[in-house]
């Protein structure tokens, strides 16, 4: 089923920045990499390369901090380093955020992509471990589809401090903070957009609202939309969604000013809201569990809400969103299946893969997906499998681990 109802704030604010330039990009010799511009200009930076395809590769950080990279091209593992022990991660295709509950570790893979929409520019630098940004208490991560320009917005419970990082500083090696801000301890968010950022307000310890900052952190006059109970963050093609209590909330630019969309639930459901969203980098239609066995897919392109009930107990969904609509999810007993976007129904399951590891407390299975494949990591079974979910969820490879994968990451895409 799907309901389109919403209503539109219009927040009144310049847009600062000009936009790139979309004309004039050279495609990449298929020979080999090429210097990159000095410039940052279509998502190169100076000491990087540009290449001819996706360098895709998987984080891993162990129970003790210790970070490896796999690389998917040609399966060499490097050790990047140690963090301090991770409680979460979050990525954002070349980043990978490492929450050790008091602060959070920025991990550079050095690989990504620049998406332009009809084609992609495709980079390979160095990693590296950028240093940490200090906080108290969980923090919850917010990236863009851009990993060279705009800001990264880190919300810390504990404290209520809303920090927005700048991207492209990040991209140079270096961790600069546009603003921070103290909003009240609560479960929050702060999400970068274009040069402004989306913030919740507390009301009794509990985001009740999102207003909109500039890039200084300075609040933009009028801009603010209820949002009760906000909770989770993600940020497609169409713009950047915050779940709420009744539905979500999607913001995007629009004539150099920020617009906010509300999207609500269908009014004949009775089902829990998403509390967290997951889907394919640059496609709009994102996942959320509603409850233990139905999947809330939020189509932001047509501003729509489908319930898919699924036929037995999941943890985790996300939207692989094909010309096959097919959604992912882990199923408590440890499968991945592969459902029908439209029915519900599943269509294709692995064996049970890391049953062990959902009935320890070693880690956290994490279910990733790109255009082709599912990255699934098993800390207790000590492995990361590589799943084929267009294959009837065939085992495509299987990928021993030095240490515990207790963290995964997709980065170069």
């Amino acid at each position: 089923m799907k309901n389109v109802p919403h209503r539109s704030l219009f927040v009144a604010a310049l847009f600062a920045g000009a936009a790139l330039a979309l004309t004039g990009c050279a495609q990449p010799s298929p020979r080999g990499p090429t210097p990159a511009p000095a410039a940052d200009d279509h998502g190169a930076v100076t000491g990087a390369a540009e290449v001819s395809e996706p360098q895709l590769a998987l984080i891993t950080v162990d129970p003790d901090g210790d970070v490896h990279q796999l690389d998917l091209l040609d399966e060499s593992v490097a050790e990047l380093g140690t963090v301090t022990a991770p409680v979460r991660t979050a990525t954002d295709g070349r980043y990978v955020f490492a929450d050790g509950g008091e602060g959070v570790s920025i991990i550079d893979s050095g690989r990504w992509t620049w998406d332009h929409v009809d084609h992609f520019h495709y980079y390979l630098g160095e990693p590296a471990l950028l240093g940490a940004v200090a906080g108290s208490g969980p923090a919850a991560v917010a990236t863009t589809m851009s990993s060279t320009t705009g800001g990264t917005g880190i919300f810390f419970a504990g404290s209520g401090e809303a920090v927005l990082l700048d991207t492209g500083a990040l991209a140079k090696g270096e961790i600069v903070e546009r603003f921070r801000i103290q909003t009240g301890a609560h479960d929050g968010v702060v999400v970068p957009l274009g040069s402004f950022a989306l913030v919740t307000q507390p009301r009794d310890g509990v985001a009740a609202s999102v207003t909109v900052l500039d890039e200084h952190g300075v609040l933009v006059p009028g801009a603010t939309a209820a949002c009760a109970d906000a909770r989770g963050t993600v940020t497609t093609r169409v713009g950047a969604v915050i779940g709420c209590a009744d539905g979500a909330l999607l913001a995007s630019l629009v004539d150099g000013a920020v617009e906010i969309e509300r999207i609500a639930y269908p009014a004949d459901t009775a089902v829990p809201p998403a509390r967290a969203f997951a889907g394919r980098d640059g496609r709009p239609t994102v996942a959320g569990l509603a409850g233990t066995d139905t999947i809330w897919l939020l189509d932001t392109r047509d501003r729509a809400w489908t319930l898919l009930r699924v036929d037995r107990p999941i943890v985790q969904a996300t939207a692989v969103d094909d010309e096959a609509d097919h959604v992912l999810a882990l199923g408590a007993d440890g499968r991945v299946l592969v459902i029908d976007g439209v029915s519900g129904q599943t269509i294709a399951q692995t064996e049970p893969l890391v049953a062990e590891s959902l009935a320890t407390d070693v880690g956290s299975p994490a279910l990733v997906a790109d255009q082709h494949r599912a990255y699934l990591n098993a800390p207790a079974e000590g492995v990361l499998y590589e799943i084929d979910f267009a294959d009837g969820a065939r085992i495509a490879r299987t990928f021993p681990t030095p240490a515990m994968p207790a963290f995964l990451a997709e980065t170069g895409r």
